[in-house]
């Protein structure tokens, strides 16, 4: 496996595409160069957990997730909240798949908890290797999300993480296009390896995007999400979700649901069921004053890339959040950075939710930078720029956003915005009242 590992290494060095270009419409910003595809090798004996990454898992819990290439590795994880000291064992599940040529690891998913909050456990996986420490969110405000979409495994995507390490946060929003392995499977191995500084300390919460699709029809007659479902197992079960496709989550007094773009969500779907019913039940203003919103293909975009593929989803769902009070919906695909003012039906609405396309993370395919103009009075910032966002929500009432743009030694605050909730807005309220009348 590592000589066919060199051999796709090689290969993409030199076809990438490296058509992206610096290009910005709304500043005098001259964006440098892209950079190379960054190929991250194991380099550890067979045993030796890699491509360590934590998310939530329901309340109180988090899940750890690695690899082993030797399947005899136990699927446990020892943690405890001083090093090297682990008073807590638990013991997980695995899988592992198949695709063409190509066969994964050993899949371990570990389910520990329950766990205090705002705490720093430590823990080491299947008995073997270096020790890992990861901090739990917090159960009150102020709670921050590091944002960042359509990453890939380019310099630029170590420049984006290498920003996002200089300042804390409490977890980590993805929305879709992970690894962009494409079907080359060995590069899902190497984007595991690249985030695993970060992704091992603070939970990762991600959504698919078309790029996690892998289809291959020649072989069996459908694989979709083989690699994405496998790796990058979500609390789907714990929001009562039956699909790894999407779920949703609380973090401090934020809830947050995670969409698929690419699976069914018409008002007869499955996926229109469960978040109706989840929007529902899971939403007390009281306990949780604020809900975002995170799927892969924009709903809003005056771009020219991927025109108009969220509009069905977007017919079909957009009520939905509306009526719930949505403040913020993440999406990513394209590769800009995009933030409209709260917006419903098209229209500019105080009680709609502000969208924001954040998939500028550093993918391979390069930047969309062919706007329309004149830009959208809906449109208040855009930029094509590799960067990432911070949401910092302080209180029931107030939060902050910010967009930093990224540099060769540093990351500029080019857009931010404070907003409040909606559920704080008594107009706001009153028209919820009437929509549920």
């Amino acid at each position: 496996m590592k000589i066919f590992d060199l051999f796709l290494s090689f290969s993409i060095f030199f076809l990438s595409p490296f058509v992206s270009q610096a290009y910005n419409h709304d500043s005098n910003y001259t964006r440098p160069p892209p950079r190379a595809d960054f190929i991250v090798s194991h380099g550890h004996p067979n045993f030796y957990p890699q491509q360590v990454h934590v998310s939530l898992a329901g309340k109180d819990h988090m899940r750890v997730t690695y690899i082993t290439d030797d399947v005899n590795v136990a699927s446990m994880v020892e943690y405890g909240k001083s090093p090297k000291k682990y008073d807590r064992k638990t013991i997980g599940e695995s899988t592992s798949y198949r695709f063409f040529f190509y066969s994964s690891g050993k899949i371990h998913h570990v389910k520990i908890g329950p766990l205090q909050p705002s705490t720093t456990y430590y823990y080491r996986c299947g008995g073997h290797g270096k020790e890992f420490s990861f901090r739990t969110p917090p159960s009150t405000f102020p709670v921050e999300f590091a944002v960042a979409g359509d990453l890939g495994q380019t310099e630029w995507t170590v420049k984006t993480l290498d920003q996002i390490t200089k300042r804390d946060f409490d977890v980590f929003l993805l929305p879709g296009d992970l690894s962009y392995a494409d079907n080359h499977q060995p590069l899902w191995d190497s984007f595991g390896r690249l985030l695993e500084n970060l992704a091992s300390t603070r939970p990762w919460m991600v959504t698919e995007g078309n790029h996690e699709i892998e289809s291959a029809r020649i072989i069996e007659e459908h694989i979709s999400f083989k690699a994405y479902n496998a790796r990058w197992l979500m609390p789907h079960a714990e929001s009562l979700s039956h699909s790894n496709l999407y779920y949703s989550f609380d973090a401090a007094s934020v809830h947050i649901v995670m969409i698929g773009s690419y699976t069914q969500y018409d008002s007869h779907s499955e996926q229109y069921r469960w978040l109706r019913e989840d929007l529902r039940k899971e939403i007390d203003r009281k306990r949780t004053p604020w809900l975002v919103a995170v799927m892969h293909t924009p709903w809003y975009s005056t771009n020219k890339a991927h025109e108009g593929e969220g509009e069905k989803m977007r017919k079909a769902m957009e009520g939905l959040l509306y009526r719930a009070q949505a403040d913020v919906v993440f999406a990513g695909h394209i590769h800009t950075y995009e933030r409209f003012r709260s917006v419903y039906n098209h229209k500019a609405d105080p009680c709609g939710p502000m969208h924001i396309t954040i998939g500028d993370g550093g993918n391979r395919e390069g930047l969309a930078y062919t706007f329309h103009n004149p830009r959208s009075p809906l449109s208040a910032f855009r930029e094509s720029s590799f960067g990432h966002g911070r949401l910092r929500v302080i209180d029931k009432k107030r939060a902050h956003w910010s967009w930093h743009r990224n540099n060769d030694n540093f990351s500029v605050i080019a857009d931010e915005v404070w907003f409040e909730s909606t559920s704080s807005s008594a107009h706001c309220i009153l028209n919820r009242f009437r929509n549920e009348l």
